[in-house]
Formats: C-alpha cells, structure tokens, sequence
C-alpha cells in the first residue's frame, strides 16, 4: 500500500525515516510529488488487531493499551504528574511485552509482572498499589 498526500492525494516519497525504540514506532517525513507538501506520519502495530490478551485458559480478548494505561494510572494518582508518567509507563510496559510475546497473544500473568516490575523501578509505592490490585 502507498501512503497518498493529506493535502491532493497524490504519491508521496519518504525523505527521512527514523525508528523510535522507546515507542516502537517508526516515524517518517514524507514529500508529495504533486503539490509538494511535506507531512510527518507515525507508524506503529494496532496492537487490539495484532495481539491478544489471555486472563485465563478459555477467556481471550484483543490487548486493550487503555486498561493497562488506566491501572498503571489508578497506581500513580498519589504522584502530581499521574497522567504522563503512566502514559510514559504504559509505552515502557508495551515495549517489553512485546519482546516476550509469543502465538501473538500475552497472558495476564505476564503483565502483571512486568507491569509491577517496571513500576518497583518508577515508584515502589505505586508498584505496591498495582500488585494489592492484581494479584497473581
């Protein structure tokens, strides 16, 4: 599939790319052929399309960015800046289950622990908050 112009619709011509680790993403100027125009797009999985969530043996369900989001946030609410360290969390946390899926599907489990891992490392108060919540 070819990336079109926002501005005419017509093809475009990628003129930097570069790949952002952190957010697994990869982020691209591109340069209309036809009216000129220069617009920057970000390319990342879908990750509800490409990975799901395994809570138990028989209940599966595609992998929701804004429950892990919530829940890292619900642990952060004694912190002033709550929202954009568990937005910032939450992408840490993705791009480590990322590296450990497998079948593309992630179990609750794995999430869990990685989850209270990544907040030990943050704020150990809001790491005991996220495992008094969900336990093993």
């Amino acid at each position: 599939m070819v990336m079109v112009c926002i501005y005419c619709g017509g093809k475009t011509n990628v003129a930097n790319s570069r790949h952002q680790k952190k957010s697994n993403q990869v982020w691209r100027r591109r340069h209309c052929v036809s009216c000129q125009g220069t617009f920057t797009t970000i390319e990342q999985a879908d990750l509800p399309l490409s990975l799901l969530y395994k809570k138990d043996l028989s209940h599966v369900e595609p992998f929701s960015r804004d429950k892990l989001f919530l829940s890292l946030y619900n642990s952060l609410k004694h912190r002033q800046t709550a929202l954009s360290d568990a937005s910032s969390l939450t992408a840490t946390v993705i791009g480590k289950l990322l590296l450990t899926v497998k079948a593309a599907s992630v179990d609750r489990s794995t999430i869990i622990q990685t989850a209270t891992e990544t907040l030990k490392h943050f704020d150990k108060a809001a790491s005991v908050t996220y495992s008094a919540y969900h336990s093993l």
